[in-house]
């Protein structure tokens, strides 16, 4: 059997960054056969930008807050934003109206219907109605294009090719999915089927691959690796030991059928709204079960643990932020531990999380890790809101934001990941994977080091400009200057008031492409929307992208 720490892997939603000497890799990513590189993503992004922010009113006295007012202001401003026929080029995502009184309305770009990938503009408006503000990336290069929205290849014949591309085991964990886009690639934009495949195996992966939709040919693709009659149930609160020893009190559930002794089992479905909480065991596929309500086997420690920081990170998010799961509609949140072989490594694949036991030697189960469960869910939530792209500087946030949220769920200290380090790997000085207070503590892996100065960066002064095959353009480096940022201005605010800003601008304000700069902007715009526009907040998150020379 193939050892998972001796071929690693760091799939897109995963949370090693993996930096161990090299005698020592603890995972490192699959390549990326993206031939975008950083510069050409840079490239895009500024030609994409619209303007952030736009503070005048629209002329004339705002009535409502809706589409139509917004495609007017876009209309009215189009040199401003640069968006031409909003009317036409322009269809509505989503709205949404927060606790502030504010409204945004996200767009989705299209071309002759057919939505553009990574194109989004929100229209923000305040509780009176007016516009103020107007920030995403808007694609102008395609609507000089001639895109027909007539496909040539099937979809069945575009998720063979894809399955190929990546070669996708015949057994998959879910259905693949497809949707028909316009997808901007090396200066041309193309019709395209955009296709998930999601499955475990050896190399677990959650692609996305592109195909044109006229000659069948692959674009592009990345790993986005962000289930009795008279049966009577009932919640029931049990303890249980954790891998460190802990004692966990959890909700579980109390299964009885007659004739046949009670069964008690890992899931949980008394909160109300959400439609659950399961823990599985992945050689099995089954969910945990026990004849009592006392959990201390020792292999069902890692389940204790992954079972109960799903409930600590629900609960924060509800609590917090009034979110309902990691969709905010009530989402199950599913777990599987004892993934693989000593593996060194946990992940989002779209749809739950999944925890590898450790070698013991470097790391020990990851579901110990109360921050690497807010880490892998916060993958979920950022699938649900801002969705941000997995490669360069959108990937590098993705992963930041998963990093930060990690640190305010798990709010002792600005580390990630010092509770799955094994003694091993504390004696040789590496007590946690990646350290937000300071970055340069820790080394990266040796792939990535040729690319800056061998330790995580915290400014923008040592970026690390890395090819798209290697980490996705850099994500799990890139993001501790992000990551920085937010623990200098936690330092200054708090925590709490942190989590609510940063929260504000993963859900109303970024989207997918999103880069540093606009991250910079989005939270500022978050701060003065919740503290005022003169508060220490808004200063403070403007100080803290200040220091990491993010202007």
């Amino acid at each position: 059997m193939k050892k998972h720490n001796l071929i690693p892997v760091i799939l897109s939603s995963a949370i090693i960054a993996g930096s161990f000497p090299a005698s020592n890799v603890l995972a490192a990513p699959i390549e990326s056969s993206s031939a975008l590189s950083t510069q050409a993503q840079k490239a895009w992004n500024e030609k994409a930008n619209v303007p952030l922010f736009v503070k005048e009113k629209i002329s004339g006295k705002q009535t409502a807050s809706n589409e139509e007012n917004a495609v007017a202001y876009l209309k009215e401003n189009k040199e401003k934003t640069g968006i031409e026929r909003p009317q036409e080029n322009l269809k509505v995502k989503d709205i949404q109206k927060d606790n502030l009184g504010m409204t945004h309305i996200r767009f989705q770009q299209t071309k002759n219907d057919v939505p553009i990938e990574g194109a989004e503009v929100i229209v923000h408006f305040n509780k009176d109605n007016a516009v103020v503000a107007v920030n995403g990336h808007y694609n102008h290069s395609a609507e000089g294009e001639v895109i027909s929205k007539s496909a040539a290849v099937s979809v069945n014949d575009a998720v063979k090719a894809a399955k190929s591309a990546v070669e996708a085991p015949l057994v998959m964990s879910y259905d693949p999915t497809t949707d028909l886009i316009a997808y901007p690639f090396d200066g041309k934009t193309s019709l395209a089927y955009k296709v998930n495949l999601t499955f475990l195996g050896d190399e677990p992966g959650n692609w996305f691959v592109f195909v044109d939709a006229n000659t069948g040919e692959i674009i592009d693709k990345y790993n986005a690796l962000l289930h009795a009659d008279e049966l009577k149930k009932k919640d029931h609160k049990g303890i249980g030991e954790g891998v460190h020893g802990n004692l966990r009190e959890i909700h579980t559930t109390k299964e009885v059928q007659p004739g046949l002794p009670a069964v008690f089992k890992l899931y949980d479905e008394s909160h109300q709204g959400l439609d659950g909480i399961y823990t599985y065991d992945h050689p099995s596929g089954e969910i945990f079960e026990n004849r009592s309500s006392s959990w201390k086997d020792e292999y069902q420690a890692a389940a204790v643990d992954a079972h109960y920081n799903s409930e600590m990170v629900y609960d924060y998010y509800m609590e917090e932020h009034g979110r309902n799961s990691l969709d905010g509609n009530g989402m199950a949140i599913i777990s599987y531990v004892h993934y693989g072989d000593n593996y060194n490594n946990a992940f989002w694949n779209g749809r739950n999380m999944t925890y590898g036991d450790g070698d013991g030697e470097f790391m020990v189960s990851l579901s110990a890790g109360l921050d690497v469960a807010a880490h892998e869910m916060t993958h979920g939530v950022i699938t649900n809101s801002a969705n941000l792209q997995y490669r360069n500087q959108s990937g590098a946030l993705n992963e930041s934001f998963a990093d930060i949220f990690g640190a305010l769920v798990d709010e002792d200290d600005w580390e990630m990941g010092e509770d799955i380090m094994a003694p091993a790997s504390q004696e040789d000085g590496r007590t946690a994977l990646r350290s937000l207070s300071n970055p340069s503590k820790f080394p990266v892996s040796a792939e990535r080091a040729p690319y800056g100065n061998g330790m995580y960066p915290a400014h923008m002064d040592d970026f690390y400009d890395m090819p798209a095959n290697v980490d996705n353009g850099g994500v799990h480096v890139n993001s501790s200057i992000t990551n920085h940022a937010a623990y200098l201005i936690g330092e200054q605010i708090g925590k709490e008031k942190l989590g609510q800003v940063y929260y504000r601008a993963l859900t109303v304000y970024l989207t997918p492409t999103s880069d540093f700069s606009d991250a910079r902007n989005v939270l500022i715009q978050s701060a003065v929307d919740i503290y005022g526009e003169d508060s220490t907040e808004a200063e403070a998150v403007a100080n803290g992208f200040d220091q990491v020379g993010i202007y």
